[in-house]
């Protein structure tokens, strides 16, 4: 079943890598190219921050190291309990699976430039949404689908035990 989880991280990977590449070859940093007006445009602008630009104005020295240093213990835990968790396909590991994809897409970026390519762009009204990658997708999800995991998983227990 490894190989399975690891397929998947892989594949987020390669979409993540596609998707800004195209976006970095294709637009001009900091245009945008209008999808759905007034809701979603694909807007290059380059990250130095965390995910959806927390930290980003930050001038910190340390805050690349910092974030690099993060990234690779958050992949030696996720990588350590997917190998753990490897007899079955479950919401828990497809959920690990694309952390560890979008994690490892992000620190790629970090690694090869300091900054990391945005271009999800949505907005409502005046509410804008910090623009985001395929990569940020990917660990977004995944954190869905632990939670999700956790909730139902504790609703079934307690359901289980007050019926019988």
């Amino acid at each position: 079943m490894r190989k399975y989880f690891f397929l998947i991280a892989a594949i987020v990977v390669l979409m993540d890598r596609l998707a800004k590449w195209a976006v970095a070859t294709n637009i001009p940093l900091h245009d945008s190219v209008v999808v759905i007006p007034g809701f979603f445009h694909l807007t290059h602008v380059q990250n130095t921050g965390a995910a959806f630009g927390l930290f980003a104005e930050s001038s910190a020295q340390w805050k690349v190291g910092a974030l690099v240093s993060f990234s690779v213990i958050a992949l030696v835990i996720v990588s350590a309990l997917l190998w753990k968790n490897s007899h079955c396909l479950s919401t828990t590991t497809i959920g690990l699976s694309l952390i560890l994809g979008g994690a490892t897409g992000n620190l790629w970026d970090r690694m090869v430039s300091g900054h990391v390519v945005d271009f999800l762009d949505f907005y409502v009204g005046s509410y804008h949404w910090p623009a985001f990658n395929v990569a940020d997708s990917a660990i977004v999800i995944g954190a869905i689908l632990l939670v999700s995991e956790i909730v139902f998983a504790k609703s079934a227990n307690e359901t289980v035990k007050t019926s019988g």
